[in-house]
């Protein structure tokens, strides 16, 4: 597993699996259903990418994205709507 601290260091680590794979970027962005400005904007570390599209780039790779550190949460118990406990 890869450990991702930075836009940046998600950038790196996506181009890598999209070499590793022989994809181009073109290729890339058909598979995800993204723009080829999308994949270059996140290869290159850009901070400012939805990350709706980040994930299917994940998914096109063959990747999943996973948060360690934090508490579980039960998936059908969603709290989409309340960012705040107060």
């Amino acid at each position: 597993m890869t450990s991702i601290r930075s836009a940046q260091q998600l950038g790196d680590a996506l181009r890598a699996a999209r070499k590793q794979l022989g994809l181009t970027q073109p290729q890339l962005a058909l598979a995800a259903g993204v723009g080829v400005r999308f994949i270059v904007d996140l290869e290159a570390g850009k901070s400012t990418v939805r990350l709706e599209n980040v994930l299917r780039v994940i998914d096109a790779l063959g990747g999943e994205f996973q948060l360690s550190g934090l508490p579980a949460v039960d998936a059908d118990h969603s709290t989409e709507g309340s960012d705040h406990d107060a």
